[in-house]
């Protein structure tokens, strides 16, 4: 009825200590269960002790194995690599040494009546098992004292123990030890208890349930992915909520996390224009014309254009090469010294080059058709004609005095008219243009040499009003 008042009270302690420490969730425990076996013999002691370690697995002589689950054990790690256990055992003595009868020689095993043993201990351990490098192979070494008894005769005890766990898996593992319990009194002699037992792993907390516990959990409350220590990434990025500038979008490190849809270099959240590859200058946005305005605020998309004309080039309504901005006149074609407008009339200096073009007019021998080379000089004349588009001209024919008046009369008239045809149909208004003929009245040369003829033979134009 002791034994069992001894074992209730092993029982009720365990429970105690376990609930005493349940509320600390960030600290695994264990739980063992298993058998034992008491040596009395192996601890430097007279006969029918035997010395230390003698015969320490002489399991059929020496040990007191009790046949059915005999010892439980309640331990929390603590830190470091230390852990706590409190452990409660029984067992049924009935071997107790060796005798040894001096005139045979002969040894025999000392049995005793069946005495119970029980024994209530703790001790703080050491794992070996990160010096080792191991995740499997769990050896420790331990201290401690407790309380054991011999049927009614009981005291207490300094322990050592040496032994090693197996983890099968990461809850599950095997677990056997020595303990060496040196007693304080001589009703309880010194000897030794070996256990093995199963371990079984529980307490630690896993508040989100992602599978990390909550003491190694950067983010308890939140389930998470062990290589972001517990904290999730909700987005399935590779970079945690917690650094993630858009946690709820897929992106780029490069971005904090956030997108780049078109890939332009511009997250979407900044990207005006977040579905079509543009210029990091205009906020995403393209610019196919190059011209700096974006293609969306661009009424000329394919043609590069200022912004100050929304993206489009300026016009020249008159093609005088005056853009209609700074054109005064831009339905009219002018010139730049006039801001646009046309001159109303040629100065001098223009006049003189205008004749300087019709001097050297040349004309076919006695007819009023144009000698090939003719061509670019007359052009140059058009495009004089039409800087001043609201001035008058008269076309002058003239000749020498060969031949009858008449003849280099008519013949003058028909040179004339044929420059003022040439203008018109280069799209000079006819009703800025007359034509006369002078035949050979108004020479500015002698007649009498070929050089003078030659000047004689002349096209002038002359300003009307």
């Amino acid at each position: 009825m002791k034994n069992l008042s001894r074992l209730l009270f092993v029982a009720v302690l365990l429970i105690s200590f376990s609930t005493t420490h349940a509320q600390d969730k960030n600290n695994p425990w264990a739980l063992t269960i298993g058998a034992n076996a008491v040596d009395f013999y192996p601890v430097g002691e007279d006969s029918p002790q035997g010395d230390y370690f003698d015969e320490y697995f002489n399991v059929t002589d020496h040990w007191n194995i009790y046949p059915s689950l005999s010892t439980i054990s309640v331990s929390r790690y603590l830190s470091d690599g230390f852990t706590f256990t409190a452990s409660g055992s029984i067992n049924k003595i009935d071997k107790f040494g060796t005798n040894f009868d001096p005139l045979t020689g002969e040894e025999s095993i000392n049995r005793v009546e069946d005495l119970t043993y029980f024994g209530i201990d703790g001790r703080v351990s050491y794992s070996l098992m990160d010096l080792i490098n191991s995740n499997k192979f769990d050896p420790y070494l331990g201290v401690g004292g407790g309380y054991s008894w011999l049927d009614d005769l009981g005291a207490g005890t300094l322990n050592g123990t040496l032994g090693f766990k197996y983890w099968i898996t990461e809850k599950l593992g095997l677990d056997i030890q020595s303990t060496y319990k040196h007693s304080f009194e001589d009703v309880l002699p010194k000897h030794f208890q070996h256990t093995v037992g199963l371990s079984f792993k529980f307490g630690g907390t896993d508040t989100d349930n992602d599978g990390i516990y909550d003491q190694d959990d950067a983010c308890p409350e939140e389930a998470g992915l062990e290589i972001f220590n517990g904290c999730p990434d909700s987005d399935n990025d590779g970079i945690q909520d917690s650094k993630d500038d858009c946690p709820n979008t897929a992106g780029l490190a490069e971005f904090n996390g956030c997108p780049d849809g078109d890939g332009d270099g511009v997250m979407d959240k900044d990207d005006k224009c977040p579905t079509v590859a543009g210029l990091k200058s205009l906020m995403g946005c393209p610019d196919a014309d190059g011209d700096g305005v974006a293609d969306g605020d661009d009424n000329c998309p394919n043609e590069s254009g200022p912004a100050a004309n929304n993206g489009c080039p300026w016009p020249d309504t008159d093609g005088d090469g005056i853009l209609d901005k700074d054109d005064k006149c831009p339905n009219e074609a002018g010139t730049a010294a006039n801001n646009g407008c046309p001159e109303v009339k040629p100065t001098a200096e223009v006049m003189e080059e205008l004749n300087s073009y019709a001097r050297t007019i040349l004309f076919n021998v006695g007819k009023a058709s144009f000698r090939e080379e003719t061509d670019q000089v007359l052009q140059a004349m058009v495009a004089i004609f039409k800087d001043y588009p609201r001035a008058n001209f008269t076309i002058e024919g003239h000749t020498d005095s060969s031949g009858s008046a008449s003849m280099n009369q008519a013949l003058s008239e028909r040179r004339a008219n044929a420059v003022r045809d040439y203008l018109i149909a280069n799209g000079i208004d006819a009703d800025r243009l007359e034509a006369k003929g002078f035949g050979e009245d108004n020479p500015i040369a002698t007649n009498k040499t070929r050089a003078g003829r030659k000047e004689n033979r002349r096209v002038e134009v002359k300003l009307k009003n």
